[in-house]
């Protein structure tokens, strides 16, 4: 485990003075998605170098981190951070990179360093909301009714689409900094044109789209790795609790047989040219009776343990292909997983989803046998690893505080 999280100096140290018999995995952010990447591959000896902006993820304290340590944030100083990978890689020789959320992937991507391995390419054209609707029209893939600000008057695109609406923006993570999130709920003109403002003011693209009538515990998407040449490694999930309920994240996913899914998901990847890593988002919308496509994340995401769980290693796949290692997986099985911190809560103020793990589940959780027998993963808790689940509490219970839209 990493023993404390390093200044950016004090990390790049640290790697120079460490020789590694495998290629290092340089893992960003350090939280629950990057958690999830780093115990996937430190489950095949590969070296985690966990980097973030600031500590308190929790990743560093996990058995599965080798060394973590701080960086500038690339959507403040992408030049700072292009230089501190810049550093880290030269200390380590070479480096295998894992986004973990939207920024990271395009700072990667957008840093160009020699020997960083970025194992995704083309990601631009499904990660771009914009260039994703389209590519689906073309194809015929289902997605919300969706109007272009660059084709469309705003006020006639409203006026289409009635109130209440969504304002969405094309770049995750560049639109929650200028409008406070990803999905933007208005309920009339003014609200629109106070986000359309806070939008044009941080020059970032946005369109509006229908508010889907969302069936609850339906939402379906497609855990991808294709490569660049060969078979897709899949699995689909079904988010069959999320919290909060109608625009939350997930909190237990379980696999299910959707090959409707699979195919429109991978005919927009495939189109695109993309390959990497990916979770394909579809919600069934009741009024059409249809499944449409919503986003496509290029990147692991925060259930992407559950994949690994059914025997889908999505990130020791695109890390086996990046330095020509030979993986071959089985044909992947059913999996649960259950971010608890989250479903606790529902529960407490819910008890709808009362039953999605019954007794003998529970006993597998409290005991730790979930990890050796059965069908059921977790976010962060396991026995095995207990450091990041007791960080934690201490962010829950304690004035210390960590934002990630995962």
């Amino acid at each position: 485990m990493a023993t404390q999280f390093h200044d950016t100096d004090a990390l790049v140290d640290a790697v120079a003075d460490a020789s590694f018999d495998r290629t290092p995995a340089v893992v960003a952010n350090a939280h629950i998605t990057g958690l999830s990447v780093a115990r996937a591959l430190s489950a095949h000896d590969v070296p985690i170098i966990a980097i973030d902006q600031v500590g308190d993820g929790v990743a560093p304290p996990s058995d599965a981190v080798d060394f973590a340590g701080e960086v500038r944030y690339p959507l403040n100083d992408p030049d700072g951070f292009a230089e501190d990978l810049a550093a880290i890689a030269d200390a380590a020789g070479e480096v295998i990179a894992f986004g973990c959320m939207d920024e990271w992937v395009h700072a990667f991507v957008n840093a160009d360093v020699e020997n960083v391995i970025v194992p995704w390419g083309n990601h631009e054209g499904v990660l771009d909301k914009s260039q994703l609707y389209r590519r689906a029209e073309k194809l015929g893939v289902p997605y919300p009714e969706t109007h272009f600000l660059d084709e469309t008057d705003p006020d006639d695109a409203a006026e289409e689409l009635g109130f209440p609406l969504v304002v969405k923006p094309a770049r995750k993570r560049e639109g929650e900094e200028a409008i406070g999130s990803n999905v933007v709920e208005v309920a009339n003109s003014e609200e629109l044109h106070d986000v359309l403002e806070a939008a044009d003011h941080s020059d970032v693209e946005v369109m509006l789209q229908e508010k889907v009538d969302i069936a609850t515990g339906e939402d379906t998407s497609l855990a991808s790795y294709v490569p660049e040449e060969g078979d897709p490694l899949s699995v689909v999930g079904n988010a069959a609790v999320r919290y909060p309920q109608e625009f939350g994240t997930s909190c237990m996913v379980q696999t299910v047989d959707r090959p409707e899914i699979e195919a429109r998901a991978l005919s927009v990847i495939q189109d695109a040219g993309y390959y990497g890593i990916s979770e394909s988002e579809f919600v069934y919308d009741a009024a059409r009776e249809e499944y449409v496509l919503l986003d496509i994340n290029t990147r692991p995401w925060k259930w992407v343990s559950m994949p690994v769980a059914a025997g889908a290693n999505l990130p020791y796949a695109a890390y086996a292909d990046a330095i020509d290692e030979a993986f071959d997986p089985e044909e992947p099985g059913d999996a649960r997983w259950v971010y608890l911190r989250d479903y606790l809560t529902l529960l407490a103020t819910d008890d709808t989803f009362r039953g999605v793990l019954d007794g003998v589940d529970w006993r597998w959780l409290l005991s730790g046998s979930f990890e050796e027998s059965g069908d059921l993963t977790t976010g962060v808790y396991r026995p095995s690893d207990p450091a990041p689940a007791a960080h934690l509490l201490d962010t829950e219970f304690t004035d210390t505080e960590y934002y990630c839209s995962c």
